[in-house]
């Protein structure tokens, strides 16, 4: 979410739905000064209009969109992870564009990928505490309900990967599983649960271009994955 300011990008440029202030972040800037002067660079801040969300931008975005991340994330792990930044979707924010075709099968190529660079501790807290202000769509997540129940780990495994075919592009273990999409290891750690079910209910009411189908589960069958992704995040503590 933090870039060192250089000039405004494409992905910016294609939304236009937000005017910067003008200059880089400076010590002492609120969260949100922050956020406006340099996030804004990779992420879409202020909510686009539904004709600039097109394919093209899709393919060429260079971060998750950030306009309703209060209602996406975790505050506490929002601001570890600003302090300091990994990787969540190990082939970028749209996997092809780091792929490259060999003879042993498609390789993420590493230098394609970009690092997120790190804030200090007041400015990580300063934009996590503005960013979980940003809550534009309460109805969505207002509605739902994680309901905490016990799995056989053996089943729900099964579930995810083979069942639901979720390993296809998202990996539940640091070594299993695809790599075009999020990891999910950590995604209960970093996602409130309420947006989980929503997501996964139906993707493209928050990601008009999402890459996620639209299974059209249950919301029994939505609980048992939320509660699997749950029992997963806790084993890698």
């Amino acid at each position: 979410m933090w870039k060192h300011p250089t000039l405004t990008g494409l992905v910016c440029l294609l939304l236009g739905a937000l005017v910067l202030p003008a200059g880089p972040a400076q010590a002492g800037d609120t969260g949100e000064q922050i956020v406006l002067k340099s996030c804004a660079e990779c992420h879409a801040v202020k909510k686009p209009d539904d004709e600039f969300l097109t394919i093209d931008e899709r393919m060429n975005r260079k971060g998750p969109p950030l306009y309703y991340a209060g209602q996406k994330y975790r505050a506490e792990w929002l601001k570890k992870w600003l302090q300091k930044p990994e990787r969540i979707t190990p082939g970028g924010v749209f996997f092809a564009n780091a792929t490259e075709v060999t003879d042993d099968g498609d390789e993420i190529v590493d230098t394609k990928l970009s690092a997120h660079a790190p804030l200090g501790r007041e400015e990580a807290e300063e934009v996590a505490d503005y960013l979980m202000t940003l809550r534009p769509f309460p109805e969505r997540t207002d509605k739902e309900e994680f309901k905490p129940g016990k799995l056989m780990r053996v089943l729900a495994e099964k579930d995810f990967r083979s069942f639901k075919g979720c390993a296809a592009c998202h990996r539940d273990a640091p070594d299993f599983g695809g790599v075009s999409g999020p990891e999910l290891y950590t995604a209960f750690e970093r996602l409130q649960p309420e947006y989980m079910i929503s997501y996964t209910r139906n993707p493209t009411l928050w990601e008009p271009r999402s890459l996620m189908p639209n299974r059209h589960l249950p919301d029994e069958g939505i609980n048992k994955l939320v509660n699997y992704l749950k029992m997963i995040a806790e084993e890698q503590k």
